[in-house]
């Protein structure tokens, strides 16, 4: 093993554990590295916070674990110890297995022959994920009757593994569902899986929409969305809605609003209290819908209506890791949800429009979590204030972070994810004008991405070609590798 190799597993090794188990459909959790580490472990605790509120814990998926190699072979060297390489990667598998509460993995069996592989794939194929590490040299047969049950498929390829990577990438390219990463890094293995989570959290998840909901055909389409995601749509009328806030206990709202906002906000300004608690009202009555549900995320295209705007409810669930989105945004809900999955973070659904002297796009919107940095993060900075286009309402104003990386993304029609980058370099303050909530972000070419707005996939709708979904972090190479365990094509805007 090289003096690089030797750096990364040693240091892994030297901070982690070895649990005394079998290796035989045993449960792993895996380790994210050094890099990924504070991302997975706040996604874990993230429900913990959301547990506090009463929301069930999250059933864990099954990810499938598979060493394909032979034990001995010409290459890496007649000598490879294949025993020793299995137990190396199943130490890093065991070192950090309660940083994702979400996960049990099984499996761990070693396949030698494309025989074998054929043999265990109708076992992987009842899995929601597949992890393969490759031991040693092979011609990808070993692996292909497991990528074929369509079952979203991590390979790691260690350097000297073999030369599979050349097989792979071309069925990547091909359309199957894999990821390849050859990589002496064993932190990727911890991203790896948590992108191969994202496919299975997608298939248990529901939607609540309020109301019709709105955005690109297929995706306003329930029976669609759950072909394509798996992801269950629960319709309901709005009347629904205003009798549960009116069912909720007055001093349980009142309790609400002033444990996490009335005590919290920078400064009130024009609401009064009665309204911001009639909003903490909203919350605690959507919040019992999505627990009787088992629903993950909730849209609503009556969130400026009766029986309160929803600025503050959808902050929340933002807030505790779910997904609250505006306007019935139904592809902004599914954007924020792959996001959520992916890294343990909430979206900000904006309105933006551009200013080409400062080579920039304005963000803004009358409601944003205030934890950017995910559930465990601390909060931003927030008044509390009216919605701006009537002036009544409770809305919020959040200060987010200058100097801090953004992915801009957009489903568009359930396969195409649009996507750029920035970097917030302002907090403008169009208090006359706009959203309440505003973040003025450089991009790489602001005139081009004017020119190519909607990357030509998205209807002429006002809300669908306008809303985007801003994150936190540059997340543009984690989603080209999520893209194909998705089936999804990426688009960059700029």
């Amino acid at each position: 093993m090289g003096a690089i190799g030797r750096t990364h597993w040693a240091t892994a090794e030297r901070n982690g554990r070895t649990m005394d188990k079998g290796v035989s459909r045993r449960e792993f959790l895996i380790t994210a590295g050094a890099g990924a580490l504070v991302t997975t472990q706040a996604f874990g605790r993230a429900r913990s916070r959301a547990e506090e509120e009463g929301f069930p814990k999250p059933r864990r998926l099954r990810i499938h674990v598979v060493y394909e190699g032979a034990d001995v072979g010409g290459w890496p060297g007649p000598k490879f110890p294949a025993a020793d390489e299995i137990a190396r990667f199943q130490r890093h598998l065991e070192d950090i297995e309660d940083d994702l509460s979400d996960v049990r993995f099984v499996g761990g069996q070693h396949v030698k022959s494309a025989q074998e592989a054929a043999n265990l794939a109708p076992e992987v194929s009842r899995a929601d994920g597949l992890l393969v590490f490759t031991l040693n040299f092979g011609d990808g047969s070993r692996v292909r009757p497991l990528v074929d049950t369509g079952v979203p498929t991590a390979i790691i390829l260690y350097p000297f593994s073999g030369h599979h990577w050349m097989y792979y990438s071309q069925w990547q390219a091909a359309g199957d569902k894999v990821l390849a990463l050859p990589t002496s890094d064993p932190g990727e293995i911890g991203r790896a899986v948590r992108l191969l989570r994202v496919p299975g959290l997608m298939r248990r998840s529901r939607v609540i929409a309020v109301g019709a909901p709105r955005g690109t055909e297929s995706a306003c389409a329930a029976d669609q969305v759950k072909e394509r995601f798996g992801t269950e749509v629960l319709p309901i009328d709005n009347q629904r809605v205003i009798e549960a806030h009116g069912a909720v206990d007055p001093e349980a709202a009142e309790a609400e609003a002033e444990s996490y906002w009335l005590s919290k906000a920078k400064e009130i300004r024009e609401p009064k209290r009665e309204d911001i608690v009639s909003s903490a009202r909203l919350y605690l009555a959507i919040k019992d819908m999505m627990i009787q549900g088992d629903a993950q995320a909730v849209t609503s295209s009556h969130c400026m209506g009766a029986p309160a705007k929803c600025c503050l409810a959808f902050s929340k669930l933002n807030d505790l890791g779910f997904v609250g989105a505006c306007e019935g945004d139904m592809d902004s809900t599914l954007t924020m949800m792959i996001f959520g999955y992916a890294f343990g973070l909430p979206g900000f659904i904006t309105d933006p429009l551009f200013d080409l002297a400062r080579n920039a796009v304005i963000h803004a919107h009358c409601t944003s979590t205030t934890r950017l940095d995910g559930p465990e993060g601390g909060r931003a900075p927030f008044r509390i204030r009216t919605q701006c286009e009537t002036e009544q309402g409770v809305a919020l104003e959040v200060e987010m972070r200058e100097g801090q990386k953004i992915t801009c993304a957009k489903l568009a029609g359930l396969d195409t994810m649009l996507i750029s980058t920035g970097e917030i370099t302002d907090i403008p303050d169009y208090d006359d004008r706009g959203c309440r909530t505003q973040i003025l972000t450089e991009v790489r070419d602001a005139r081009a991405m004017f020119h190519n707005w909607g990357g030509g996939v998205l209807p002429q709708d006002m809300m669908t070609l306008l809303h985007r979904v801003i994150f936190y972090g540059d997340r543009m190479q984690d989603m080209r590798d999520l893209a194909p365990l998705m089936g999804l094509k990426l688009v960059e805007e700029c």
